[in-house]
């Protein structure tokens, strides 16, 4: 996971340098909600069997009721990536604790530094 926050963190830096003077902010908000849906799929890949699941969701917070009822989920990844629960269990501020750069922000920060 390290390394793809690296790549991305690189790609947003990168894209923003570009994109800066665009006066329209809802593209990166779409894009940062696309990226936060995304991380959330492949942290959810990282547990491999339903039992990994189950004990990575009551880590992040998850109560054992709703834990047990997603960790056998036939829904794909997508899906369950846009769940309420996961959601909750790896909410924004987790991502920013991760340092994973959101262009919305960034490109704030570069409009207000003009």
């Amino acid at each position: 996971m390290d390394e793809r926050m690296a790549k991305a963190n690189r790609f947003t830096t990168g894209w923003m340098g570009y994109f800066q003077l665009l006066d329209a902010p809802r593209p990166f908000r779409d894009r940062d909600e696309w990226l936060r849906r995304r991380t959330r799929q492949i942290r959810r890949k990282e547990g491999k069997r339903p039992e990994t699941r189950h004990a990575n969701l009551l880590r992040l917070g998850i109560n054992e009721h709703f834990s047990s009822k997603w960790e056998y989920s036939g829904k794909g990844y997508r899906w369950i990536a846009g769940s309420p629960v996961l959601q909750r269990a790896l909410p924004n501020s987790y991502w920013e604790d991760l340092s994973l750069h959101m262009l919305k922000p960034t490109w704030q920060r570069l409009r207000s530094a003009r």
